[in-house]
């Protein structure tokens, strides 16, 4: 059963593993006039460890660059380039945890260190806690999460300024990242 807080539902205490089947790291960011393009990264990873006071926990995931899809092949290749992600020189995106404060009820903001390109940038994540429940697997049980930040990708040395004859720029510099992410408690 989850535990209550000061009026804050958390999972049990423990370390959780990510199931990459049932876990998305997801991106938003507008392209030209402002439509927006969305994306994901198919492979990724981690373990969080919820603490007795909550505001203690610890999270580390990893993604795989190169897993980045957006429903069109030549933009997902662009993306690998040196252009924005640089797969061939920067493999993974990371983020690691660098603390938790409880906003209200199942509302955190987890504060991380991001690195993407090799460039480390503390970022601050709206947290919700989404509840536990039962595994597909007998037994077990599942807590799940969604959190989501907005960033500069200049911050992170993604610098791609193209633009158009009549000045209109390509991609926009503010990306939405929208995480979901369901675990189970390692045994």
């Amino acid at each position: 059963m989850s535990s209550s807080t000061s009026t804050a539902t958390i999972p049990r205490t423990g370390t959780y593993a990510i199931d990459p089947a049932h876990t998305e790291v997801g991106f938003v960011a507008r392209h030209l006039i402002g439509t927006k393009v969305r994306g994901r990264f198919t492979e990724a990873s981690g373990t969080f460890t919820v603490a007795e006071n909550a505001e203690d926990s610890t999270l580390e995931a990893v993604v795989q660059a190169a897993s980045i899809h957006t429903n069109q092949a030549q933009r997902d290749e662009h993306l690998r380039t040196n252009d924005f992600l640089d797969v061939p020189n920067h493999p993974t995106l990371t983020l690691k945890s660098t603390g938790f404060k409880h906003v209200d009820g199942n509302e955190w903001v987890m504060t991380a260190d991001l690195t993407i390109r090799g460039v480390t940038q503390s970022v601050d994540f709206d947290l919700e806690y989404l509840g536990e429940g039962p595994s597909m697997q007998e037994g077990k049980t599942v807590v799940a999460f969604s959190a989501s930040a907005t960033i500069d990708r200049r911050d992170f040395g993604v610098n791609f300024n193209h633009s158009l004859l009549d000045g209109s720029v390509v991609v926009g510099n503010k990306v939405v990242i929208e995480i979901e992410v369901e675990a189970s408690l390692v045994d």
